[in-house]
C-alpha cells in the first residue's frame, strides 16, 4: 500500500505555487515538445505545434470549467454565477479539456487548411506524457479519492485504504507514454496515436470511473463513462477505416 501525504503548495518568498498548476503547465510544456519532436521526425513544421498548443491550451481550460459548471453542478453556479470564474477553488473536469482542446485544435487546422487527420495523430503523441505528468499533480493533492479497497496501489487515506484515481491516470498516461515511443520505432503511421488513444482511454475511464467515491451520476454512469463509450467507439470506427493501412 502507497503511504498518504499530501503536497499542496510551494513557497518561493512571497510567491506561491500551486503543485497541481505547477505539474499542469509541467505536463503541457513537454507533451508540446513531444509533439513537437513527432512533428520534425514526419517532416512537418514543428512552429504549428507551437502555435495549436496555445489554442489548446486555451480551449481546454475554458472547456473543462463549463463542462464542469453544466454538468457536475450547475445549482453551485446558477445560485452564485460568480464562482464560474473562481477556477483556483477547483472544478476542471479532464473531458470537458479534452472537447474544449479538440474544438480549439480542430478549428486552427482547419483555419490553416493543413492535413488533419495527420496532424491530429502527431499531436496525439505529446499527449500520454502530458497526462502523466499532469497527474501526478492530482495525486499529490488526493484530489480524485477512489472507494476503499485492498489493491496494492491503495493509498492510506484517513479514513482507510482508497484507490486514488490521480495516480491511476498518471500511470496510464506514462505507460501509453512507453508504447508510443515502442510505436514511433516502428515508424508507425497516421492515424495509429489517434486510434490507440481513443480505444484505450475510453476503456481505461469506464473502468475506472466505477471505483470514483463522490462523482455526478446519470443513470448509474457518470459522465465521463458516457463520453468514455463514445471516445471507445470513434477509435475503433476510425481503426475499422483505416485497418488496411496496418
Amino acid at each position: 500500500m502507497i503511504p498518504y501525504f499530501q503536497f499542496l503548495t510551494i513557497s518561493l518568498g512571497p510567491i506561491t505555487l500551486q503543485v497541481w498548476g505547477l505539474f499542469v503547465a509541467f505536463g503541457i510544456l513537454i507533451g508540446a515538445w513531444t509533439a513537437a519532436r513527432m512533428a520534425k521526425r514526419r517532416g512537418l513544421d514543428q512552429a504549428i505545434v507551437w502555435d495549436v498548443a496555445v489554442w489548446v491550451v486555451v480551449g481546454s481550460m475554458i472547456g473543462a470549467r463549463l463542462f464542469h459548471v453544466l454538468v457536475y453542478d450547475p445549482q453551485t453556479y446558477l445560485w452564485d454565477p460568480i464562482q464560474i470564474f473562481m477556477i483556483w477553488k477547483g472544478g476542471l473536469s479532464m473531458f470537458g479539456g479534452l472537447i474544449g482542446a479538440t474544438i480549439a485544435g480542430v478549428w486552427y487546422l482547419r483555419r490553416k487548411k493543413l492535413n488533419l487527420l495527420l496532424w491530429c495523430d502527431t499531436l496525439m503523441f505529446g499527449l500520454p506524457i502530458g497526462i502523466g505528468i499532469g497527474r501526478i499533480g492530482c495525486f499529490l493533492i488526493h484530489d480524485h479519492p477512489g472507494t476503499l479497497t485492498h489493491f496494492l496501489l491503495g493509498v492510506r487515506f484517513p479514513d482507510g485504504i482508497r484507490h486514488d484515481l490521480g495516480l491511476y491516470e498518471s500511470i496510464y498516461g506514462f505507460a501509453l507514454a512507453i508504447v508510443f515511443f515502442f510505436l514511433a520505432k516502428k515508424d508507425a503511421k497516421p492515424p495509429t496515436y489517434l486510434i490507440t488513444f481513443l480505444i484505450s482511454y475510453g476503456a481505461f475511464r469506464l473502468f475506472t470511473d466505477f471505483f470514483r467515491l463522490l462523482d455526478t451520476k446519470y443513470f448509474h454512469l457518470t459522465p465521463a463513462q458516457y463520453l468514455s463509450i463514445i471516445l471507445f467507439v470513434a477509435g475503433v470506427t476510425l481503426w475499422k477505416k483505416h485497418s488496411n493501412q496496418f
